[in-house]
């Protein structure tokens, strides 16, 4: 799946202190009427506790210069938690769920359905709200590596 480029988005969860998130290039529409998003998450990761305990989730779709925010969400350097958010500007949407404010999109969920399957638990999100950014160039990853739409 190396070969397959994705559009990289950050999942935040949590609120407060418990707020948590993580790097995903699995973050897209399933469907329009009605409006549901998919991701997959890692069933041992603290994004998915916080998903399971609050039922919600926002799915921030990253520009091609926010590598910084994806690397941080992806836990370079040791971050997790709360201390992924440092450095960029967030606010809450609807759900609770953490929206960055320069993303090209932004899709606040509210848990819907989930399938658990092997490693992983694929999240189906009822859209409580979405914002649009100014259009650019989309972060991509690719090949072990980011780059641009």
């Amino acid at each position: 799946m190396r070969h397959l480029a994705g559009a990289v988005s950050v999942v935040t969860a949590g609120i407060g202190d418990e707020r948590t998130g993580a790097t995903v290039t699995t973050a897209h529409s399933l469907s329009v009427d009605p409006e549901v998003m998919v991701v997959s998450i890692n069933l041992n990761s603290w994004t998915w506790a916080a998903i399971s305990r609050d039922r919600h989730f926002c799915a921030n779709v990253l520009r091609a210069d926010q590598m910084a925010i994806a690397e941080r969400f992806a836990g370079r350097g040791g971050l997790k938690g709360s201390a992924r958010y440092e450095g960029a500007s967030w606010s809450a949407l609807a759900t609770g769920a953490l929206v960055l404010q320069d993303a090209l999109a932004a899709v606040d969920c509210t848990v819907e359905d989930t399938i658990v399957r092997h490693s992983h638990v694929v999240v189906l999100g009822s859209v409580r709200h979405v914002v649009s950014g100014e259009p650019g160039p989309a972060l991509i990853y690719h090949h072990g590596a980011y780059g641009s739409s």
